[in-house]
């Protein structure tokens, strides 16, 4: 595994394109969460949202970043024939394709973790001018405040899942443009489901749907309300992304380069 280790790294680090999506994972998931943070109201103490998942919702837009970063160190190799002599090289497929997971998914969580940080810092910063404080019965997102340590830990926790799942997708389907629109239906079109009007469906679908699931992780109010509980849904998400790294696995192993 060493040395798939250092071949991938050397790969993934000698061109620019994987260092500027990691990049803007960190910008995209601080800007958008602190542009929530200022545009979100607390009139007279009359707060109708979640200040974690407000300050968190950057995570949103930038998991797409995540999907791109995976399918490009993934199936990039295979739209430029790379792919032979990585395998003539280094043929445990296998191997091969758990060094590229291990890389993708370790510098995903380094910049998640820094986007979360940028993300609460923004939030504690912006929130109290909206009207989110302690007088309205709100606690700032914070590293000392249990719930929204989980949310925390928990958003980077997802999008190392995110990283995991575009991984096997991307050694699935390997077709890059084929791996990137099914990982974005996958993070996308669920979420627009759960808009039809039966409620029994709209559950199921909050409770299976890969994203909707695993976002449950940032709520810190409310907890009844949601049709799962916050690790449940994040547990749910870690299904999807080892079955996708299975189905990765078997095929690449299993067919043609």
């Amino acid at each position: 595994m060493r040395r798939e280790l250092h071949a991938e790294w050397t790969k993934m680090r000698t061109v620019a394109g994987p260092a500027w999506l990691l990049v803007g994972v960190v910008l995209l998931t601080v800007a958008v969460g602190a542009a929530a943070s200022a545009v979100m109201t607390c009139p007279y103490g009359q707060c109708s949202y979640d200040p974690a998942r407000i300050s968190l919702s950057g995570v949103q837009l930038s998991q797409a970043l995540v999907a791109l970063l995976a399918v490009a160190v993934v199936s990039g190799e295979y739209s430029t024939g790379l792919i032979q002599t990585t395998l003539t090289a280094m043929p445990a497929r296998g191997r091969v394709l758990a060094a590229k997971a291990m890389l993708v998914t370790g510098t995903t969580l380094a910049a998640g973790t820094v986007g979360v940080l940028g993300s609460i810092l923004a939030a504690r910063l912006i929130l109290p001018d909206s009207g989110y404080t302690f007088v309205h019965g709100y606690a700032l997102p914070s590293l000392t405040h249990g719930p929204s340590l989980r949310a925390a830990v928990g958003t980077v926790l997802y999008l190392g899942l995110i990283a995991l799942l575009s991984v096997g997708v991307a050694a699935a389907v390997r077709d890059s443009a084929a791996a990137t629109g099914s990982v974005l239906a996958v993070l996308y079109v669920p979420s627009f489901l759960v808009l039809i009007s039966n409620p029994d469906m709209r559950e199921w679908i909050f409770r299976l749907a890969p994203t909707n699931a695993g976002l449950t992780i940032q709520a810190t109010t409310d907890l009844a309300a949601f049709p799962i509980s916050p690790w449940g849904g994040l547990g749910v998400f870690a299904a999807w992304a080892l079955a996708a790294m299975a189905l990765g696995r078997w095929l690449l192993r299993h067919r043609d380069a």
